[in-house]
């Protein structure tokens, strides 16, 4: 079957094409609330959000259609009571459901920490070493009741990078994959799934197509795992999509050769989007981006070239944290004016727009 299954991907990135149109368009909806809703930004680094922050005028202007928090954004003397207030502020702000996101897989990936009151948890690889899937169930309870009590309703986890490279400096050496086995990453990544779901929160599977193999940090620079990815990686979300279990999918900032031969990262590549992700392994549901501005898009792409080939490669929801150094800030406002003006000059199909804002509302029509 694996075999079949490649031969099938290796077909289809031969015949490279962009997804095809969306069918469904309501007029009553402008332009900008739904390039709005593509949008995803970080708060700024506050502990304490004023009243007039700038992201809450975003937010009720339409301009931004969700947030992620960091643990800069935790207050260190009273962080339960200003989380629940700025997430209260967030929600407030907003005419329409608002992505409310977090990092938090889990051991050194983890906002909620600790020493701020909230619960333990435990890496990825510790939990896959142990391999008991009734403790991967028990923290992963614990956090998605957390999140789902504090306001969160998208995680950015579980992680389903297969640890193929042991000296993974970005997956393995941080304990983010569960293992090197593809079947045991899709057991205890269908668990968090699962729970999570039961808590009302979005769980966003990472970094298609497999970040477990790359010898480079994509935060860093360029990741090329053309000469180091295997097959294997892809398995994870063929079994999970086959099981009904994604919500969402994160891709990776990573270049493979053999699944894009014009070498762009995965992000901004419609082979491996279009092909691949809508193509052979027919999903159909919301594409985030992994942070735009990680040093292997923004020092290599551009600010504004960057988001024109991640839209036309079939990006969804496009995440600019404000939280990478050596980078300029970004507004929901600004982002918004540029993606416009690329559907103005019709360099972003209108269709596009269409296309991601069904799925976008589709998704958050789970939302409770």
């Amino acid at each position: 079957m694996n075999k079949l299954f490649l031969y099938c991907v290796l077909i289809s990135i031969t015949t490279y094409a962009y997804a095809q149109e969306s069918t469904v368009e309501d007029d009553s909806v402008s332009l900008d609330l739904m390039i709005g809703q593509m949008i995803l930004t970080g708060i700024g680094d506050f502990s304490y959000l004023p009243n007039d922050a700038e992201i809450l005028e975003e937010i009720r202007a339409g301009k931004v259609g969700g947030v992620i928090l960091f643990e800069k954004n935790i207050h260190k003397d009273n962080p339960k009571k200003q989380l629940k207030r700025t997430i209260d502020l967030l929600n407030q702000a907003s005419n329409y459901k608002l992505f409310i996101s977090i990092d938090e897989e889990g051991g050194r990936v983890n906002r909620l920490k600790p020493k701020y009151g909230f619960p333990v948890t435990r890496e990825a690889g510790e939990l896959g070493i142990i391999n008991n899937l009734d403790s991967t169930a028990y923290y992963a309870n614990q956090t998605a009741f957390t999140l789902a009590e504090y306001g969160f309703n998208v995680n950015y986890a579980p992680d389903v990078d297969v640890a193929i490279n042991p000296d993974n400096p970005v997956i393995s050496k941080l304990g983010r994959s569960y293992s090197e086995d593809p079947r045991t990453v899709a057991a205890h990544a269908q668990i968090v799934v699962d729970v999570h779901r039961k808590n009302n929160v979005i769980t966003v599977l990472k970094h298609f197509p497999g970040h477990g193999s790359s010898e480079n940090d994509s935060h860093l620079g360029i990741a090329d795992v053309s000469n180091t990815w295997q097959f294997s990686e892809l398995m994870p979300y063929k079994w999970l999509l086959d099981s009904g279990r994604v919500d969402g999918i994160m891709t990776a900032h990573i270049i493979n050769q053999h699944l894009d031969p014009s070498m762009l990262p995965a992000t901004l590549s419609p082979y491996v989007i279009n092909n691949i992700l809508r193509g052979v392994l027919d999903y159909q549901g919301v594409i985030f981006t992994d942070d735009m501005q990680m040093h292997a898009i923004s020092k290599n792409y551009g600010f504004e070239e960057s988001i024109k080939m991640a839209i036309n490669a079939g990006v969804d929801v496009m995440l600019f944290a404000n939280n990478v150094p050596g980078n300029e800030r970004r507004t929901g406002a600004e982002i918004h004016k540029i993606i416009k003006s690329f559907v103005v000059s019709e360099e972003i199909p209108y269709a596009r727009i269409i296309e991601s804002y069904n799925r976008i509302t589709q998704l958050k029509s789970k939302l409770k």
